[in-house]
Parts: structure tokens; C-alpha cells; sequence
């Protein structure tokens, strides 16, 4: 039977259940999730056969909120002294990909597996390549993936380049500036990375653009507005790291960020203050309906209970906002693998039929 794979961050287990429970329920399509507390993956089954597969076609990788990666296969139990051949056999079962990734949850568990799968890639690769089931020239053609359970226990399954994450297991393998002040500077990367195509990235995040941070200090999007090249108005009571200072495009304002109004209206609004998230989802509605920003990414800090219900409620705050407002704008929401306790927004304005910038 096949079923759906999902990884997502260690503890958020149930709001990827809970997830996919409402969409496949929204597709008319019965399924079920399989979840242990800190597994970092959880399983969806879907009962009728092939509609493991219709689900992973009807629904688009970007809308889901905690899901990283995903992929649609079977589980596999192997002997630890021929791996290979019964991944050949489940591979035979299904389509050809151009791709092989191999994977485990992101746990200690799943670290220990690293120098097995890194045993093993070379000469499954190989294996796979001469069978002709991985075939690097057909670059539209879905990535394998073989998750590793433990030693004994895989799941073998695909994904398909325009409906998933384009790292393996969902994770980017950025690195730290050393000139960032804080290592919170990687969450605002990764969000472009994730919500905006490389190719636009020199349109929508231009030099000369000017940007408002909100509890800015000390400067870890700051940092990354900055590298672009763009104007920052940095809001926060705390210090800002003296490198940015001296770059001559910050503008320090010691105020409270929620109460903070522009003089006049920026291209980018960005903000990661730790409050209750209806309070930044507030905000967020306010600065766009205002008229004070024409694209922004807001971190939701998230509760410990009902954290999937609570970032509904805040999306479904920001597009009622703007509907009221006659804006039409994308809105999407991800837990990066940067983030912990939160997830991102990205709201970018699309057209307003009445657009008039408030004070």
C-alpha cells in the first residue's frame, strides 16, 4: 500500500497530522496520519488504492504550513547483507527518476544513520544507474527517495521537482556570514530562498530598496537587507551591532516595534519579535492595508497547544483584513527549518483596487 512520507521539525508531529487530515478531507480523498512524539516524519495512509498518489497531485507543496519534505511510496523491510536488491525490486514498481536521495529523520536517531547512507550511496547509485531506474538526463522526471528507518527498515518513495521541497529531507544547506551579528540572520535567507524564485530575486529584493526591520536588534535581518544593498529603518529599544551603523544605510529608531508608523511607505517590511502571534498577524494586516509596505515576512511565535489552529486564525486575520481592504495579495506560510517555536508569513501585494496609503 503506499502512503505518504512526511518530514517535519522534532515535536511537530501532530500539527502535520493534523494538516493533512484537513486537506485530504477537503479532497474528499480518506486517509489517516501515523505519528510518534519526535519522530520528525509522520506517516499518511490512504486506505484506497492510488489515492496516495491523487493527494500528493491534488495538493500544492507551497500551501503546506509544517510539512518539509514529502514523497509517496511503500516501507521496505531489508537484510542488512543486501540492502540494494530490494530497492532495485521497489524501484521496478514505480516511475523513473532523474535522482537519488537518501534520507533519514532529522533526530539523533537519524543522525546515526549518516555513515550507513553514506556507505551505501555509491553503490546504490550505481546499481540503480545500470538498471536504468535513475536516469540523470531526464531532468522532468521525479526524484527517488530511500529514507532510512534504521538499518533494517526503509521507505522508498518519489516526489516530483515542481510540488516539493528542492533539498533532500526539506533542508537547506545555508551557512552562517561570519559578519552577521546573530544567527537569526539565516531565517530571513532561507524565507527568500523558500518564497521568492532565485530568478526575481533581483527585481523584488533590488538595490536601493528601502526596508523597515521591527525588533531589529542586533541586526540579523538587518544584516541580510543590508547585503542587498537596500535602506533600513531598524526598530528596536536594544542596540544595533555597530557594524551595520557604520554602513551608512541604517536608520536606528528606539521604539517599540508593534507602535512604530513609517514616514512614508517602504518596499519590504520584515519583523521576528517574540509576542503572542495574533498580535503580529495584527500588525501585519495593518502595515498592508495601510499602505506602509508592498511585501513583507513576519515570524508567528507559536503557542505549545493548538499551534496549527492558531496560525489558521492569523492567516485567515491578514486575508480577511485584506479582502475588506479590496487587496489581492499571495499569502503563504512555511516552518523553515531555521525557525524553532514559529513559523513565517510571506505576503506580497498583487493589486489594490483603492490603494491609499494611511498615516
Amino acid at each position: 500500500m503506499q502512503e505518504l512520507l512526511l518530514h517535519c521539525r522534532p515535536g511537530f508531529e501532530s500539527e502535520v497530522a493534523a494538516e493533512m487530515q484537513e486537506l485530504s478531507a477537503q479532497k474528499g480523498i480518506a486517509g489517516y496520519p501515523i505519528t510518534r512524539d519526535g519522530a520528525a516524519v509522520v506517516r499518511f495512509v490512504c486506505p484506497e488504492e492510488g489515492d496516495a498518489g491523487r493527494l500528493m497531485r491534488k495538493l500544492d507543496f507551497r500551501q503546506l504550513i509544517f510539512v518539509r519534505q514529502w514523497a509517496v511510496g511503500t516501507w521496505l523491510d531489508v537484510p542488512a547483507d543486501d540492502r540494494i536488491s530490494p530497492i532495485i525490486s521497489a524501484c521496478a514498481k514505480g516511475p523513473i527518476a532523474s535522482s537519488l536521495w537518501l534520507e533519514t529523520a532529522d533526530t539523533n536517531d537519524g543522525k546515526a544513520l549518516a555513515a550507513l547512507t553514506k556507505k551505501l550511496g555509491r553503490p546504490l547509485e550505481t546499481a540503480l544507474t545500470k538498471t536504468r531506474f535513475v536516469r540523470p538526463a531526464k531532468t522532468d522526471a521525479p526524484r527517488l527517495h530511500v529514507f532510512f528507518e534504521s538499518g533494517e527498515r526503509l521507505f522508498v518513495g518519489w516526489s516530483w521537482a515542481g510540488n516539493a521541497a528542492p533539498w533532500p529531507m526539506g533542508i537547506p544547506r545555508l551557512k552562517v556570514p561570519r559578519e552577521a551579528p546573530s544567527r537569526s540572520t539565516l531565517k530571513l535567507e532561507e524565507a527568500w530562498h523558500y518564497f521568492i524564485p532565485r530568478d526575481e530575486w533581483d527585481r523584488r529584493l533590488a538595490p536601493g530598496m528601502t526596508a523597515v526591520d521591527l525588533g531589529a536588534a542586533p541586526g540579523g535581518w538587518t544584516w541580510q537587507l543590508v547585503n542587498r544593498h537596500m535602506k533600513v529603518t531598524a526598530v528596536d529599544n536594544g542596540p544595533m551591532a555597530k557594524s551595520l551603523m557604520d554602513s551608512g544605510q541604517v536608520e536606528h529608531v528606539e521604539a517599540d516595534g508593534y507602535m512604530f508608523k513609517p514616514k512614508k511607505p517602504v518596499q519590504w517590511l520584515v519583523c521576528d519579535i517574540v509576542d503572542k502571534p495574533a498580535r503580529s498577524s495584527a500588525m501585519l494586516a495593518r502595515w498592508l492595508t495601510r499602505g506602509w509596505c508592498r511585501e513583507a515576512i513576519v515570524n508567528f511565535k507559536l503557542p505549545m497547544k493548538q499551534r496549527y489552529r492558531e496560525v489558521m486564525q492569523c492567516l485567515e486575520h491578514v486575508q480577511d483584513a485584506l479582502d475588506e481592504a479590496n487587496i489581492r495579495a499571495s499569502i503563504a506560510c512555511k516552518q523553515l527549518y531555521t525557525d524553532r517555536e514559529e513559523v513565517t508569513c510571506h505576503v506580497r501585494i498583487l493589486h489594490a483596487a483603492s490603494y491609499k496609503v494611511e498615516q
